[in-house]
């Protein structure tokens, strides 16, 4: 088990999964789950497909196929029984061999009654050089009213595989912390108790949780993935309630939750109470709240102001119905707020929500028949829009396989939760058709393509009137099994956006385009040595302007001992994007449970060095230093964030207690 451990790479799993995440995406929620089931793997003998939904990069056609090969040919003898079933090529199954076994994890499994374990984390991080917020000392002016120190607590405990604890604690940089307005610690508290199994309830969460329905059109809390690699995985796969264990300080539910069996019906009621972040005037009757903020950042005065200004109440119920490869679900929810929200006077703002109570409901499906899956979902905001989005995934040949998506978000359907599939961030005022195709041709050589082409109906950021786009991306990529993959990546995005040209006195549409090109390798050149390389290039075309170009490289190297106590990788980039139009997104690894994507932009170096020691079977500590570089600048960042000199460096500690 260890050694088929050491051949998970996070790094491919989130870059296939999404092509670009922002810096302060939290990967935490699923890191941590994905390090769950490679210290418990999933029994594909006894799964009903759940938990491999959860691993995300599973496309739900492969998720029946692996469970109908083994309804006809019995339970799994081996796992290289994977190889046999279509769709699963090697890329697929050197994703999945480690997260899965066959039988009891060891052989005194069967023969424990009590199984306790606990984890406890504390990271500490900081910019150590001083940025303006820090410097300035008028009260009179915005400034960070904390030190730059950010924490975290994490502690996990778990009992049986049955019950699960989770409590975050965290405080971030330029908040402030045990004074002020922050006199009880830390700014963000979480916790979650999850029972999976009491009488007919099969799971039930107290706390904060997290739900996840249908297409995720009415409801979906947590991680959204976009357009990748894996093509297939524009499909959702809702799992209904879980823990949420993430440190992002928005979009989930706190209060109470279950899942009720009945035969094949799944009943699941849930309730949140929870403040939230906004602009809230309470001299006028009644209360107004212009703007809700989501960054769960509280360092000014200004942003302490927002900070649990109002309260929000959701309430609602969703019922699945299970037979055999169909699946049917209505969804209703219900939200309130203490304050009436208005909306903005701009053109993009003209078809927001306004009010106090907002109301959806959903009806969606899918259905597997032979190697085909179809799956959809309609949502309605009453008293406002509708969406509606439908789909397939069609396996044409051992070797090829597609998708198709359509969707239709109406620009007045409103959903404070939602997050279905699409170019913009809200499931709304957008139109589009997706079509994916993935090739095997041959057994260590992949493409992967899709074309997707919409329209936002009204105006969106940057464009006052209707809009067009497309994105087109193409990867081969070549793959030595257990040693490493070559790739070679393609994508062109093309959008219309506000021009104001010389002599014009109102807004035009024109014409931009983005192309990036991509080789990455790595290969494993020992049980110690692993090396991951990569070379990136794009053009960024606008009417009545000159091209812009941007390109990055960069040379990553891990080692580890022989004997598993010490780690150690480094990375060392140069990057040139003439504009933040040429911008570069790149995974970035990390200490645990803190991974994300790093953006190249401007001119200048990325180096930084992970260090992982185990002091004992019990404890571990990571260290992390990373520093850009910038040649030639004078100052780093803008506005309150500004730092004097040409570098900016980090450093992250993290320890780590297991019993």
């Amino acid at each position: 088990m260890a050694q088929t451990k050491e051949k998970v790479d996070l790094q491919d799993l989130f870059e296939s999964l999404s092509e670009e995440l922002p810096e302060d995406a939290d990967l935490s929620e699923l890191t941590e789950k994905w390090h769950y089931y490679l210290e418990h793997p999933i029994d594909l003998n006894k799964t009903d497909g759940r938990e491999l939904a959860e691993l995300q990069f599973l496309n739900p056609l492969l998720i029946e196929q692996l469970l109908e090969h083994r309804t006809i040919s019995g339970n799994f003898i081996n796992l290289l029984e994977l190889q046999s079933i279509d769709g699963f090529n090697e890329r697929m199954v050197s994703l999945l061999l480690p997260f899965v076994r066959i039988g009891a994890e060891s052989p005194l499994e069967t023969l424990k009654v009590r199984n306790f374990k606990q984890e406890f984390t504390v990271r500490c991080a900081r910019i150590l050089e001083k940025a303006k917020g820090y410097r300035i000392a008028d009260t009179m002016r915005s400034r960070y009213l904390g030190d730059a120190n950010r924490y975290a607590l994490r502690y996990r405990a778990q009992l049986n595989d049955r019950i699960h604890l989770a409590v975050n604690m965290e405080k971030d940089a330029g908040e402030p912390f045990f004074r002020d307005k922050q006199k009880m610690g830390f700014d963000f508290y979480s916790l979650s108790l999850s029972i999976k199994t009491v009488g007919h309830f099969k799971n039930i969460v107290i706390g904060d949780y997290a739900l996840q329905f249908g297409q995720g059109l009415s409801m979906w809390n947590g991680l959204n993935f976009g357009k990748g690699g894996l093509v297939q995985n524009t499909a959702r796969q809702g799992i209904g309630v879980r823990s949420y264990t993430s440190l992002n300080e928005a979009n989930f539910m706190r209060g109470i939750a279950g899942t009720l069996q009945v035969n094949h019906i799944e009943i699941t009621p849930y309730f949140s109470y929870q403040s939230i972040d906004g602009k809230v005037n309470r001299t006028v009757f009644p209360a107004t709240i212009s703007t809700i903020a989501s960054t769960g950042l509280h360092r000014t005065p200004t942003e302490q102001g927002y900070r649990h200004a109002a309260s929000q109440m959701t309430y609602g119920l969703n019922v699945l119905w299970r037979y055999r490869r169909l699946k049917v679900g209505v969804h209703f929810n219900q939200t309130k707020l203490d304050a009436f929200k208005t909306k903005g006077m701009g053109l993009r703002q003209e078809a927001d929500f306004e009010g106090n109570l907002l109301r959806n409901i959903s009806l969606y499906a899918n259905y597997t028949i032979r190697n085909t899956y179809l799956f959809g979902e309609y949502a309605n905001s009453i008293d406002g829009g509708s969406s509606s989005l439908a789909g397939s995934i069609i396996s044409l040949h051992p070797r090829l396989s597609s998708v198709i998506l359509l969707r239709d978000y109406k620009k007045n359907f409103h959903t404070f939760y939602g997050q279905g599939f699409g170019e913009s961030d809200n499931t709304s005022n957008e139109q589009g058709a997706y079509l994916g195709l993935t090739y095997q041709l041959g057994r260590k050589l992949l493409w992967s393509n899709y074309a997707d082409i919409f329209r936002f109906p009204g105006a969106k950021y940057q464009a006052d009137t209707l809009s067009t786009g497309a994105d087109f991306f193409s990867q081969l990529s070549y793959m030595w099994y257990k040693k490493g993959q070559l790739s070679l990546r393609y994508r062109n995005r093309l959008k219309q956006v506000n021009y104001m040209g010389k002599g014009q006195t109102e807004n035009g549409l024109v014409n931009t385009g983005k192309q990036q090109l991509r080789v990455d390798f790595h290969y494993r050149l020992s049980s110690i040595w692993t090396i991951r390389s990569r070379v990136e290039a794009n053009i960024f075309q606008k009417e009545y302007q000159e091209n812009s170009f941007g390109y990055m490289f960069y040379q990553d190297v891990f080692w580890k001992s022989r004997v598993g106590k010490f780690r150690s990788n480094i990375r060392i980039a140069y990057f040139d994007a003439a504009s933040y139009d040429n911008r570069i997104y790149a995974y970035e690894q990390d200490i645990l449970y803190a991974s994300g994507f790093g953006m190249y932009n401007t001119k200048g170096w990325r180096t930084y060095l992970n260090l992982q020691y185990r002091l004992s079977r019990h404890l571990e500590v990571w260290v992390k230093y990373a520093l850009y570089y910038y040649p030639g600048r004078e100052i780093v960042g803008t506005g309150l964030d500004q730092i004097e000199g040409n570098r900016k460096s980090e450093v992250k500690v993290q320890l780590r207690w297991q019993l």
